[in-house]
């Protein structure tokens, strides 16, 4: 729902002065999803765009492929023992036509950053799930000025951020840099599932000729994500980890890190960055 901030009675001290005053943070809940009535999975997000956090998260985990998959998606009533709706369960009910993947419903994982597989089962789980091959999309072609760019336009849209400074942020952008959409969250994983669920339930996937920007690290579950969604390039202002970088390598995705003012580095996918004659 909206509880994406509240406020709390802090101790402030500054310069020697000490003072009391209310802060503002950023909200974090739990989210259960549900898969046909069947518990799946549990994220700690900021409320808010739930509904397209679950289905993106479809979309990674290779359940969802397009909005008409969907039957519908709902806040499950009687989520406590009074029957009170806490609007922190969400069941996604699919199309009878949807086959599911080999996932186990009752496994009730707690997704983190660092959830998931490892190593090789890893980058064949999504190189076999993949719906949109990267390698077989139209070529992207972006500068390392654009892609400079970047940071300071996704930093301007961050309006949740600027009120508590505990939030990260996921953007989508065109081949012109054009801000497409953009998501806030506790979690950065849970911020592009928000943006791929939305592209899904609005009829955009895949994401063929977009730009993922990501407000921390690169892990191999975001990596995952853009690959899931059909993105070609993904960006992080901070460091990529070495399994993302070979998931990249593996699947053609374009993965950008370090991009800070004018300065970056390219771990995969160089063919897409339109680089000055004589480097590569």
């Amino acid at each position: 729902m909206g509880r994406v901030t509240e406020r709390r009675k802090v101790i402030r001290i500054r310069d020697g002065a000490v003072s009391s005053r209310p802060d503002t943070l950023v909200a974090e809940e739990p989210l259960e999803i549900r898969l046909n009535g069947k518990p799946l999975a549990i994220t700690m997000r900021t409320p808010g765009d739930d509904f397209a956090l679950a289905a993106g998260f479809l979309v990674s985990e290779g359940v969802l492929g397009s909005a008409s998959d969907v039957l519908n998606i709902v806040y499950c009533a009687g989520a406590t023992a009074e029957g009170r709706n806490t609007y922190n369960v969400v069941d996604v009910r699919t199309a009878a036509d949807v086959v599911l993947p080999d996932i186990t419903l009752e496994r009730n994982v707690y997704t983190t950053s660092s959830c998931g597989l490892c190593g090789k089962a890893s980058l064949d789980a999504v190189r076999t799930t993949a719906r949109w091959p990267i390698s077989d999309t139209p070529p992207v072609r972006v500068g390392p000025e654009l892609l400079a760019s970047l940071p300071d336009r996704l930093r301007a849209a961050q309006r949740v951020f600027d009120r508590t400074g505990g939030l990260h942020a996921a953007a989508l952008f065109d081949e012109g840099g054009e801000l497409l959409d953009i998501r806030e969250d506790v979690g950065r994983h849970n911020a592009v599932d928000k943006l791929i669920g939305r592209a899904l339930r609005s009829g955009r996937l895949p994401l063929s000729r977009a730009i993922l920007l990501v407000s921390g690290r690169a892990s191999f579950e975001l990596a995952q994500k853009a690959v899931m969604a059909g993105i070609p390039v993904l960006a992080a202002v901070s460091a990529p980890s070495s399994l993302a970088v070979d998931l990249a390598a593996e699947t053609g995705l374009t993965l950008v890190g370090f991009l800070r003012g004018n300065s970056m580095n390219i771990y995969a996918g160089e063919g897409r960055v339109a680089l000055r004659e004589g480097v590569g």
